[in-house]
């Protein structure tokens, strides 16, 4: 769940800002890959959630094979080359065109799979950016760093971003507070999941004065809400959620929807102070940070709308191999 700063993650629109952090906690919604091996060369790829399988007679049938039917399993599979037949099966929990990340957190479980299968000492960041990487050839747009933290690490995390590398720090936030804190509406699958972030993107390098003033703005929000969370301070960060939420409009219009836009008026009555989008948006999810003991209220404001509620916590821990 991106809280600020989202979108300044991708490379290279990090370097044209000072300061530039995002703010996000990883929740229970979890991903999984399950690796078998065979006497065979035979290599599966199941996904339980799509209900989809697709064999090849060995790794070099996959190797050369033009179109995948699950890539986000395929190129994993492409890069380790492992040595032997296996039956590779992954889920997730995260509906289609969440916007949670759902996708970066099958890669890291994926890779982490693949890592311990092939023998290779991968550090977490190494594994990060193989997994951010491949991720980048599967959907062909760059991809930014910050979704994958949530899997590596779990619980609320400031990663900060400029020239000399990524750092995550964890903020000490009570999970159970932030728990009380917020509720996660599912609206649907957007109709151009990715494309929001590619196109604020490249008007931000063609020089659009607009959308860089923006992204200032959302640095310095991120920059301001790390500090607001880490006293603590729940009015700051809900007025600086609202901040974010208005420049991110600002710069991709289609960010939002109609329904969107009702569920966000609707759910302040019921004791939201705060909402956005996550990750491209277009549809997806939409994060609130309401009141405590608001949280049934606003619940049943977003399923009176026409969204769901998805049940969600804040996530502890982060990736582990078995």
């Amino acid at each position: 769940m991106d809280l600020a700063g989202a979108t300044l993650d991708i490379w290279p629109l990090y370097l044209f800002h000072d300061n530039a952090v995002t703010v996000n906690f990883a929740v229970d919604r979890y991903a999984s890959c399950e690796i078998e091996t065979r006497a065979d060369s035979a290599i599966v790829l199941r996904s339980r959630d799509l209900g989809v399988e697709e064999t090849f007679a060995s790794f070099g049938a996959l190797y050369s094979a033009k179109r995948y039917r699950l890539p986000l399993l395929a190129l994993p599979v492409r890069f380790f080359a492992p040595k032997q037949g296996l039956v590779m099966e992954s889920a997730s929990e995260a509906p289609a065109g969440a916007g949670i990340s759902g996708s970066s957190a099958l890669m890291i479980s994926a890779v982490c799979a693949l890592a311990r299968l092939t023998g290779r000492s991968y550090h977490l960041e190494e594994i990060r950016e193989i997994a951010q990487n491949v991720e980048a050839q599967v959907i062909r747009v760059p991809t930014g760093s910050q979704d994958y933290y949530p899997a590596m690490y779990g619980g609320v995390s400031a990663i900060d971003i400029g020239a000399g590398g990524i750092a995550r720090k964890a903020l000490p936030i009570d999970p159970e507070e932030l728990n009380r804190r917020f509720v996660l509406g599912y609206t649907g699958a957007p109709r151009n999941s990715g494309i929001n972030n590619w196109e604020v993107m490249k008007a931000h390098i063609d020089g659009d004065r607009a959308v860089q003033r923006n992204f200032d703005r959302i640095a310095c929000i991120a920059h301001a809400m790390r500090a607001a969370l880490e006293r603590n301070d729940w009015d700051d960060t809900a007025r600086l959620m609202r901040e974010e939420w208005r420049s991110r409009r600002k710069n991709a219009p289609g960010i939002s929807t109609p329904l969107i836009d009702h569920l966000v008026r609707t759910t302040r009555r019921a004791g939201s102070v705060a909402a956005k989008v996550c990750g491209a948006g277009g549809g997806g999810c939409v994060v609130f940070l309401v009141e405590p003991g608001a949280r049934e209220g606003v619940a049943r404001a977003i399923e009176a709308a026409g969204a769901q509620v998805l049940a969600a916590k804040v996530a502890t821990q982060g990736v582990r191999v078995r």
